[in-house]
């Protein structure tokens, strides 16, 4: 039985926190056993973020209209007021997901009513030129890293695009750091942005040598940037007037303005990323209903489906 959901709990991205298998696949470090039966770690030598070794089974063609159908039922359920942990697991098991499958539905699906927010507080990068833009530092870098580094990237339904990286409270340097960088500099800078000032999160290891990383490059490169180490850059880019750029849900659904930065970079550019469109309806779901599945079917039927 399916307990109702807490106001917070409307967040899909609540559910990915009960799935540490998922970005397990991917952390930057191993756990093994040490002498005296303490765990130690073995230092991260990755040079890129790009697949995990699992991904090209997961997300293969053959799984991508079941991938659409589960974030379109989960969005669905979270519509309905479903507990976002209670749903996604009832979601995963309905279509036999393995955790970083369910990890990307999680990260997809939002309720109707977080969707049409957002898209009501997404803003034109036009009208970005003289405003300060404030940035989710290792949001958008992350993104961007596995975009270029040829990656798994998620569309999701509110139109963002989301990662299946996990960074484990620990960032490394990556190929791509330093190429991401330079794409948002040079996109911002279309766009006459007055000043970026990034938020990166303090309790993250290596934030700081990323933040030495981010003023060096904008200093070399004579862009207008700040950076700002916090333990919760979500606390901030809720609260603020500037427009931020992030995809991560907590703050699209209350901050006042923001910008699909990484979606815009990855579709200009023409980013090697591997995007797994998971907006879009299944073929099954486009034959059943081309407007909304939701609509078509009665609440008391596909309740029934879904238990």
């Amino acid at each position: 039985m399916l307990l109702p959901a807490h106001p917070s709990a409307h967040d899909a991205d609540v559910a990915a926190a009960i799935l540490p298998a998922a970005t397990n696949a991917f952390s930057g470090a191993v756990a093994l056993s040490g002498s005296e039966g303490y765990p130690r770690r073995v230092p991260d030598t990755r040079t890129h973020r790009g697949l995990a070794p699992q991904d090209e089974r997961l997300f293969e063609a053959q799984w991508l209209d079941i991938l659409r159908e589960a974030t379109s039922d989960l969005g669905w359920l979270l519509t309905k007021g479903y507990a976002a942990r209670s749903a996604v697991e009832l979601v995963g098991n309905r279509y036999g997901l393995e955790a970083r499958q369910r990890l990307a539905v999680a990260r997809c699906a939002c309720s109707k009513h977080n969707v049409l927010g957002r898209m009501s507080r997404r803003i034109d990068p036009a009208t970005l030129a003289g405003q300060e833009l404030w940035l989710d530092g290792l949001n958008i870098l992350t993104t961007l890293e596995v975009a270029l580094s040829g990656g798994i990237v998620l569309v999701g339904q509110d139109g963002c695009c989301r990662d299946v990286a996990g960074l484990h409270r620990h960032y490394r340097k990556v190929d791509e750091t330093l190429p991401a960088l330079r794409l948002v500099g040079a996109w911002t800078g279309h766009w006459r942005v007055g000043k970026c000032r990034w938020w990166l999160d303090q309790p993250v290891s290596n934030s700081g040598r990323l933040k030495r990383l981010i003023l060096d490059t904008s200093a070399e490169a004579g862009w207008p940037w700040e950076a700002e180490l916090v333990y919760s850059p979500d606390s901030v880019l809720k609260q603020t007037a500037h427009p931020v750029a992030s995809s991560d849900s907590v703050i699209l659904d209350r901050c006042q303005r923001w910008i699909n930065l990484d979606r815009l970079i990855i579709t200009q550019e023409l980013l090697p990323a591997k995007l797994v469109d998971l907006s879009m309806p299944s073929a099954a779901e486009q034959v059943a209903s081309p407007t909304d599945l939701g609509n078509s079917v009665p609440d008391e039927r596909r309740e029934r489906e879904l238990h």
